[in-house]
């Protein structure tokens, strides 16, 4: 039976409402989401590398961690990014020149390490490479997004960037499991080299995205637009030198920057437990959904409470429940009769909702420290201080394993590096003052700023779940 055209209507209604939460699904939009969708689905390899790292080149928990380090360098300099893609058009265009560029480089990254990456040196270029890729299209992106919000109502721009996090989302956890479903087949360079067509598509989207070219007609307009950054800058640097702002930061940046033993916690759980790449991809896939989940635990019922209490309460209680890591590193869940699979999947899901729950008020305080008019680069930057927060965690995790001696097969001192780790993320404490009071903290945003701290914590979110 033929659908008529009032059918037809009806049905494109519908996925209009249901899929795409009211916006029309055009060519430009379905090639902003795909962007979104590329960023969430290339943590395919993250296993992969890891694996590669660890068995092909044979690289320490130690080095392992020092190089992930490294390689987050391009998320730290992302507001220069913004700045290059308003200030230097290539070819006349803003935006669309610099999605290709960055897909090109996606891909040439993950060719390599498919190819001809041999040494730990040419690993951390390619994975840098992949890093700065993946940061300026985020950048790209995140821009033609806040452009829409400029011009759409508050309801219309929420649900937006619900639609763009989707994307990222529902990429992230199509790939969570099957990130070690790969790996039980195919060699890691195999999965290296099926990651390096998704930078492609970022490549081929961009062609979409409607963008008028700067010419000599626009003069007025660029010359409007420089002094609108100049304005900006100077907004910017009053903002940072003021104490309720770089008071919070600097807790922030403190609490992000304890060491992690990341690293040599998956050496353990290969070399000592011998978890295989696909129950891996499954903790994944539960700790993706697990983000999610304490997303909502926050939104639900925690996002009134004051920062003090709630960084207070969950940095404790984060504290304590990590030191159940000590029952699995000393085997000690053995004794109690509780598998390795399971303690380890239990002890992943419940840690990951309180490191969900711990971060989400780092977004908020962030995006609440942003007077009108320097928001999206003030929360940009804060980001970025953040990120490199994260970039000493790794960095110290790295030293504190070297000097236990801790190795691809000698975890004799992995319980220290647990003491360590959980009892350090306690140090902030002595800090809380330096966040806001209940009575200082903004009850409510300015109605232009609305839209903007919206994109910006849900992006930031979305970056969450999909690693």
């Amino acid at each position: 039976m033929l659908i008529d055209s009032s059918g037809l209507s009806k049905v494109k209604d519908s996925i209009t409402e249901k899929i795409f939460f009211g916006h029309e699904p055009s060519a430009e939009l379905i090639a902003i989401l795909s962007v979104y969708f590329v960023q969430g689905i290339l943590g395919l390899a993250r296993l992969a590398v890891s694996f590669f790292l660890k068995d092909e080149l044979m690289l320490s928990p130690a080095q392992v961690s020092a190089l992930f380090g490294v390689v987050a360098l391009p998320w730290m300099i992302k507001p220069l990014f913004g700045f290059m893609s308003d200030g230097l058009p290539i070819f006349g265009y803003r935006r669309r020149p610099y999605l290709v560029l960055s897909g090109i480089l996606g891909a040439i990254a993950w060719v390599s390490m498919a190819t001809v990456v041999h040494t730990s040196w040419a690993a951390t270029a390619a994975i840098a490479l992949s890093s700065l890729a993946v940061a300026v299209s985020d950048v790209i992106v995140d821009s033609l997004v806040v452009e829409r919000a400029r011009v759409e109502s508050q309801a219309d721009a929420g649900s937006l960037q619900s639609l763009c996090w989707g994307a990222s989302a529902v990429g992230g956890l199509v790939t969570a499991y099957f990130s070690g479903i790969l790996l039980e087949h195919f060699t890691t360079r195999t999965v290296f080299l099926i990651t390096a067509s998704f930078p492609l598509i970022v490549s081929a989207a961009a062609w979409f995205i409607a963008e008028s070219p700067v010419n000599q007609e626009t003069n007025d307009t660029n010359n409007a637009q420089d002094l609108s950054i100049k304005h900006q800058l100077k907004q910017l640097r009053q903002a940072v030198s003021q104490k309720t702002i770089w008071l919070p930061a600097a807790f922030v940046f403190i609490l992000q920057a304890t060491p992690t033993a990341e690293s040599a916690f998956f050496y353990f759980s290969t070399n000592e437990l011998h978890f295989e790449p696909e129950f891996l991809g499954r903790v994944r896939l539960v700790t993706s959904l697990a983000s999610l989940f304490g997303i909502w635990i926050f939104q639900r019922f925690l996002k009134s409470v004051s920062f003090r209490l709630i960084f207070g309460w969950s940095t404790v209680i984060s504290a304590a429940l990590g030191m159940t890591m000590l029952l699995l590193v000393t085997h000690t869940n053995r004794t109690l009769g509780i598998d390795d699979h399971w303690f380890s999947l239990g002890d992943s899901l419940i840690l990951t909702v309180m490191g969900q729950i711990a971060y989400m008020p780092v977004l908020v305080l962030a995006a609440r420290l942003c007077p009108p008019g320097v928001e999206a680069t003030l929360f940009a930057l804060l980001m970025s201080v953040f990120n490199l927060a994260g970039m000493v965690s790794y960095e110290f995790g790295a030293i504190i394993m070297h000097w236990l001696g801790i190795t691809e097969s000698n975890f004799d001192s992995l319980w220290i590096l647990v003491i360590i780790t959980n009892l350090s993320t306690l140090l902030p404490l002595a800090f809380l003052n330096w966040l806001p009071k209940d009575d200082t903290q903004p009850q409510s945003l300015p109605t232009n700023s609305e839209p903007f701290i919206q994109n910006l914590i849900l992006q930031e979110q979305e970056s969450q779940v999909v690693e």
